[in-house]
């Protein structure tokens, strides 16, 4: 099974000139690790290496402190993971393998501060007023942009919601690996997890099942009853992947 790395501890101290910059990277820790509840903006100021008046000074109160930390840990992971960028008249199969690779890396927060994917996942789970600005002004866009691919691929033969059921199948598929992980690797025996839940091969998998589902891909049968590599391109990707 695909897992996100160990988190870094909540003592390590946010480096960089900007002090907001420190209280964010720092706050974001502190709540990934406790809990809005929890976190204190003692222990916050202390890790950043500032005042504690500067909490007020940059953000007033300790739940603007949180929204803004949620959007920032947002942010670094966009900067950490760009979204892909396609050439005109890239076909939709590689932008939807693309778009599942880029989310799935994203979620799983390889070789990335962990933090930031558990405090998203936290607020995503327990939503406060933060989630409305992040959905707002991060996710939603995101989300378009799947729809947008998945009318592509189904040649606007699917309604409005339609498609934004199925684009919340594909988020869905990718979200289980992150949110219920630990499970997933319970039920799947640890050879299997080796050869076949890799992120590279989650993301063929996700894509030609969405494909075959929108009929713009094989069945899946063929691609899925053979063993690890046979039958794979030279990219690695199973049978019916784009």
């Amino acid at each position: 099974m695909a897992t996100a790395p160990a988190s870094h501890p909540t003592t390590d101290r946010p480096t960089g000139d900007d002090p907001r910059d420190r209280i964010l990277a720092a706050a974001g820790r502190e709540f990934a690790e406790r809990g809005f509840e929890a976190a204190t903006v003692r222990d916050i100021c202390l890790a950043a290496g500032v005042n504690v008046a500067a909490v007020n000074y940059y953000f007033g109160e300790k739940r603007r402190l949180y929204i803004e930390s949620v959007k920032h840990a947002h942010r670094e992971r966009e900067r950490q993971v760009p979204e892909p960028r396609w050439e005109p008249g890239t076909p939709p199969e590689r932008k939807l393998r693309d778009f599942v690779g880029n989310l799935l890396e994203r979620m799983l927060g390889f070789g990335q501060p962990d933090w930031q994917v558990r405090l998203m996942l936290r607020e995503l789970l327990h939503p406060t007023e933060a989630c409305r600005e992040l959905v707002e002004d991060y996710i939603r866009p995101h989300f378009d942009g799947l729809v947008s691919i998945l009318r592509e691929l189904s040649a606007d033969s699917l309604d409005a919601p339609r498609l934004r059921r199925v684009a919340l199948s594909v988020v869905g598929q990718c979200f289980l690996y992150r949110a219920a992980g630990d499970v997933v690797g319970m039920l799947v025996p640890a050879s299997e997890r080796e050869s076949h839940h890799a992120p590279a091969r989650l993301a063929d998998h996700v894509t030609s099942f969405t494909l075959a589902a929108l009929g713009a891909g094989p069945p899946l049968g063929g691609a899925w009853s053979r063993g690890p590599g046979e039958g794979a391109g030279s990219d690695g990707s199973e049978d019916g992947a784009p």
